[in-house]
């Protein structure tokens, strides 16, 4: 049976890797106030063109960051090119070419990005803070037992099914949150201005890609 090969699709690329900054607000002309998220995002340099005869897949390799000092591997990995001190893949095609640079200029005021990242960590807490549990009634017999999980399931199986909602650690995952508009973009300083919030602390990396 003959078959046809599918050819990968090239576009320009609207991916980019950043540092979380903060959060302030603005204010537009009537006074309203628009809660925002600065990210210093870019540039990137493209390390890597992966493709499925060599590699397996079909994949873009970007390098966000400047490294001084790199081991022998990386070296000659990231030779001719900038020394990256972060890389990461997108299988989002790109006509780019190795070596190519992209910055802040790939997205326009008005954009819809979705921003990936590692959430807070918030260390080990109890089932009502991590899951939100009402806990137990607050009246006569219940002592000392108010933020207990309780019964967490019957004789058969004998033992705790996987998945069941208890205490451990929380945060520290990754979290994607979808349709943040872009409002200003400085690109002297390299910096994004979102509208409402992102995931992880000051100084997360973040993956920002248009929509």
């Amino acid at each position: 049976m003959f078959r046809h090969r599918l050819e990968p699709v090239f576009y320009f690329m609207s991916f980019i890797l950043g540092r979380k900054i903060g959060m302030t607000q603005i204010f537009s002309e009537d006074g309203a106030v628009t809660p925002v998220t600065l990210i210093e995002a870019g540039p990137i340099t493209v390390t890597q063109i992966r493709t499925k005869e060599k590699d397996g897949y079909d994949a873009v390799q970007i390098g966000y960051g400047e490294e001084k000092k790199l081991n022998k591997p990386s070296a000659g990995h990231l030779k001719d090119i900038k020394p990256s001190k972060i890389l990461r893949e997108t299988k989002k095609l790109s006509d780019k070419k190795r070596g190519d640079e992209l910055d802040i200029s790939i997205f326009s005021v008005g954009d819809t990005v979705k921003v990936s990242g590692l959430s807070k960590g918030r260390g080990f807490q109890g089932a009502v803070k991590r899951h939100g549990f009402h806990g137990m009634p607050a009246s006569h017999g219940h002592h000392h037992v108010l933020r207990h999980v309780g019964s967490i399931g019957q004789r058969f199986p004998q033992h705790t099914l996987k998945g069941t909602r208890m205490a451990g650690r929380m945060g520290g995952v990754r979290v994607t949150t979808r349709g943040l508009k872009i409002m200003n973009i400085d690109k002297e300083n390299n910096l994004l201005t979102l509208k409402g919030a992102v995931p992880g602390r000051r100084g997360t990396l973040l993956e920002i890609q248009k929509i």
